[in-house]
């Protein structure tokens, strides 16, 4: 059976709190980062769209958070600007919905006003044209700009004293360029594993790689 070492380290926290210890760590309140780059979320009639009647997405490599998989297929999106931006990944499983993560920076490639958005709360959003191998597809909502936020377990959240839906500040020491990026959300799910997601654009401002570090600071 795995060990999961953040339900111990609640568990151990809340135990020595109880009795007046404080609990001090280098570490308790370092998040590892997972860097997004541009992609693609498909419904099943847009996977049958794209690929053809009957097409599964192909699964080429896990991702961190459990049950999400990168998959072989890439596709062509294409904006107002009619500047197409090529090989765009798509990630699985399918959705209820189809839903386009860029970065700001694509955003202007594509003419497109993509806002900061929560995944899945895609109502009022900007569409574009999605380009596949066996046909095209043109949502009329879906292209947004993913939000920053960290990934919890239930135990995670317990061990940083946040719940869902929850905004936090995080201090980014870990890269080329110390800052601290302000109102991240925190996503508390069984489903889910501790990581801090953002964008290409944010990762390169300050240096930071995948993989790196960031703090969950209360003030």
């Amino acid at each position: 059976m795995a060990i999961d070492v953040s339900a111990i380290t609640a568990a151990v926290r809340t135990v020595l709190e109880t009795q007046g210890i404080a609990v001090v760590s280098d570490t308790s309140d370092m998040v590892p980062v997972g860097v997004s780059n541009r992609h693609i979320h498909l419904s099943k009639e847009h996977v049958e769209a794209l690929f053809g009647k009957g097409y599964e997405l192909q699964p080429m490599k896990e991702l961190s958070q459990p049950g999400q998989f990168a998959c072989k297929e890439q596709l062509t999106i294409i904006g107002p600007s009619m500047r197409p931006i090529e090989k765009v990944r798509v990630l699985g499983p399918v959705r209820k919905a189809t839903q386009v993560e860029i970065s700001r920076t694509d955003s202007y490639t594509l003419k497109v006003k993509a806002p900061v958005r929560e995944s899945g709360k895609i109502e009022g959003t900007p569409g574009l044209t999605i380009v596949g191998p066996k046909g095209v597809v043109t949502i009329d909502q879906g292209c947004i700009i993913a939000n920053r936020h960290i990934h919890m377990s239930p135990a995670d959240g317990e061990a940083f004293k946040v719940k869902d839906g929850e905004y936090v500040n995080v201090l980014v020491d870990d890269g080329e360029r110390r800052t601290k990026w302000f109102d991240v959300q925190v996503r508390v799910s069984p489903d889910f594993r501790l990581e801090m997601h953002v964008d290409t654009d944010d990762a390169n401002a300050v240096g930071l790689p995948c993989g790196g570090k960031v703090r969950v600071v209360k003030d």
